[in-house]
């Protein structure tokens, strides 16, 4: 005899990220607007900027603890994220910002935030790591970007964020932080 109705609970979206401070986000906002007059397109909202480390997809409430538990083995080494490029990928029509030197933190940082990840046997996508943010989407590719300063990011820690997909793009809710 069932106790009731079974409600379905929803998975959260989740992914890990570098989340910028506000000099840094203002100025990559800025540089998604420059970019957006040239190439068209959705430019990302200054609110969602950030560079994914490892992307989760839908995990089960119930294993958040196990996802948040990972993330505190993880023991980041502060950095500076200097962000020097700008592109758009043909295949996506994705206008990114990125660095033509990636700091060794930061690779050390993405090899053992999945090393963990993977301890408690949680399934992500294991694309190769490639650093960028992501500026516009939708961008017309072909297009001459403007000449841009670069801007220079301290890293100090990545954090937990939960996706929602809206009609007109996601909204982000931080999760977690891990200094």
């Amino acid at each position: 005899m069932s106790d009731g109705p079974t409600v379905a609970v929803k998975p959260l979206r989740l992914f890990f990220a570098l989340w910028p401070d506000d000099p840094a986000r203002a100025a990559l906002a800025d540089w998604s607007r420059r970019i957006h007059r040239v190439t068209g397109g959705r430019p990302t909202r200054a609110e969602t900027i950030h560079q994914t480390l490892a992307f989760l997809g839908d995990c089960e409430p119930a294993r958040l603890a196990e996802v948040e538990a990972a993330a505190g083995r993880v023991h980041p080494r502060r950095f500076e994220l200097v962000l020097d490029r700008v592109g758009v990928w043909n295949h996506n029509h994705i206008a990114w910002a990125g660095t033509s030197a990636v700091p060794p933190e930061l690779d050390a940082l993405v090899a053992e935030l999945r090393a963990a990840l993977a301890e408690v046997r949680f399934a992500f996508e294991r694309r190769p790591f490639v650093p960028h943010i992501t500026l516009v989407r939708k961008a017309r590719p072909g297009d001459v970007l403007p000449a841009l300063e670069p801007i220079r990011w301290p890293v100090a820690g990545f954090v937990l964020v939960r996706s929602v997909l809206r009609p007109d793009g996601s909204d982000y809710a931080l999760q977690g932080r891990w200094p």
